[in-house]
């Protein structure tokens, strides 16, 4: 029996074994470390209890459609980011690859991020750090060049090691395939990373001035529903937790089964990433209020999000409080297991794109993409120069990367293209949830309103004042310049033909009711 066109590929590119994979990965890529350390803080920092209101205003019309927009994309072109844009319009691949560059530089210096946490885990067991993490942290561990020393190549044997170990696993994973790397390591991970934050809350309600933390961070502040930022950043958290809009999704839902309900699955991780979020803002701020009835202070006083959470302030808790070494091993361990699955995602991104454009086999794509990818996270990020250069790649590629590309996706496929009916239509095929023209007007006009808000505010905040106090030229070569670079790469590697095995179609000649665009 003569295989069809899709099984043919499907075979080629690799695929999840059944929707439960698909929706445990989907899941591990989008809770990653910014569940556990930024929605927290941002959620108290907008209103408390009072943010929840716009949080689930902007997880239903922008986070959940958006993520079929993803989902559309991707399961109806059978194609990595690139592909997937190359099969809906030629013209638009450029877009695919401005994602698959985003990946690449967050791939970067996520790794970094993992090896800390996998160091702090053993440190947690005697709190190696002492009577001052924030000391520690940046002094002992770090070892953190001033700012105006620019990039060195001075190595930190301790953070070295952990980046190289994070990497030789990492890879591993992913030259095991789509199902036996990607795939199984969601459904394993998932479950003990649920379980492992479970037992961490638990421990952190016990904690003398649990309450304290949590009336902090639901008592409602009403008025702050009256500020634009507010509902900005809202919009911004969901966006930035659901892994969309950078080609994730659209990688992942390339590998589910033609007749897989998308729509149905799109609700669950949504609210799946949402209900873990929830749960991180209990952990969190039970323990900070914890902290901050040791200390005498305010729970305002001693509350953070980002990098100064995860390795400043937790630290601090978990010196001070009972069973402290147990919270501190769960809490790493989750950091570590939230980052792998992310990592393992953004990977993927550009593995598919390499395979599907150079036909490469699985374990050289592989070594290809993530060979130099591992060799520059090492070189920049294990150095006295690392949490500078981090940071400032982290905050241009996040706001002026992942953003920029977002809205110019949504804006191309909805009016220039005109292509969210026919998206809309694949999605109804086998979608339990239907798409209808509430689709389209969130896609092609509130959510791209509401980020390009997002984005004109942050452009404004950076134009006037130099983030962080950096010099100007590690501003420009590590943040302006490497947003930009995307984007110059992204339209580059179009001008690349594909592979004469690749075609252009969509590979569904089989289903004559399937639109296919020539």
């Amino acid at each position: 029996m003569t295989a069809t066109p899709a099984a043919t590929e499907e075979a080629k590119r690799g695929a999840f074994s059944s929707r439960r994979v698909f929706i445990f990965a989907a899941i591990g890529s989008a809770v990653g470390l910014g569940n556990i350390w930024r929605f927290p803080y941002v959620a108290y920092e907008n209103g408390g209890g009072a943010f929840i209101l716009p949080y689930l205003i902007a997880l239903l019309t922008a986070g959940i459609p958006f993520l079929f927009l993803d989902y559309s994309l991707g399961h109806r072109n059978r194609g990595s980011a690139p592909l997937s844009f190359a099969r809906l319009s030629r013209g638009t691949e450029f877009i695919g690859w401005w994602q698959v560059g985003i990946c690449a530089i967050i791939a970067v210096y996520y790794a970094a991020i993992i090896g800390w946490s996998l160091r702090y885990m053993f440190f947690s067991v005697d709190k190696s750090w002492g009577a001052d993490p924030e000391k520690f942290f940046g002094g002992e561990f770090l070892r953190a060049a001033d700012p105006s020393a620019g990039v060195t190549l001075d190595f930190v044997p301790g953070v070295l090691v952990p980046v190289i170990v994070v990497w030789v696993v990492v890879i591993g994973i992913m030259a095991l395939g789509v199902q036996k790397g990607v795939g199984a390591t969601s459904v394993i991970f998932i479950p003990v990373l649920l379980l492992a934050f479970a037992a961490l809350v638990v421990q952190a309600l016990l904690l003398p001035g649990a309450t304290e933390g949590l009336n902090a961070l639901f008592s409602p502040n009403w008025s702050a529903l009256q500020e634009t930022g507010v509902w900005a950043a809202a919009f911004g958290q969901i966006f930035f937790s659901l892994s969309i809009g950078f080609g994730i999704m659209i990688t992942y839902s390339s590998y589910v089964g033609r007749k897989t309900d998308m729509t149905g699955s799109g609700l669950v991780v949504g609210f799946a990433n949402s209900g873990f979020e929830l749960l991180c803002g209990i952990g969190v701020f039970s323990a900070l209020g914890f902290m901050a009835q040791a200390s005498g202070t305010q729970v305002s006083e001693v509350a953070s999000g980002g990098i100064g959470l995860a390795f400043i302030a937790f630290p601090a808790i978990i010196s001070e409080a009972p069973a402290g070494s147990v919270i501190g091993v769960l809490f790493f361990a989750s950091l570590i297991i939230a980052g792998v699955t992310s990592l393992v995602s953004i990977l993927e991104v550009v593995i598919s794109a390499v395979r599907d454009k150079f036909e490469m086999g699985r374990i050289r794509a592989t070594m290809v993409v993530s060979l130099p990818i591992a060799i520059v996270s090492i070189l920049l990020f294990s150095t006295t120069s690392t949490l500078t250069v981090l940071d400032i790649m982290d905050n241009f590629i996040n706001k002026f990367g992942i953003l920029l590309v977002a809205v110019v996706s949504m804006l191309v496929v909805a009016w220039v293209l005109r292509a969210l009916p026919r998206l809309a239509r694949h999605l109804n095929r086998y979608g339990s949830v239907p798409v209808k023209g509430w689709w389209i007007v969130l896609i092609s006009v509130v959510t791209p309103a509401m980020l390009t808000f997002i984005l004109v505010k942050e452009f404004r905040e950076a134009a006037g004042t130099p983030y962080g106090g950096y010099p100007a030229w590690m501003l420009t070569v590590f943040g302006w310049g490497v947003a930009a670079a995307v984007i110059v790469v992204g339209v580059l590697v179009t001008l690349v033909k594909w592979r004469p095995d690749t075609p252009l179609t969509v590979p569904e000649a089989d289903d004559p009711t399937l639109e296919v665009t020539r």
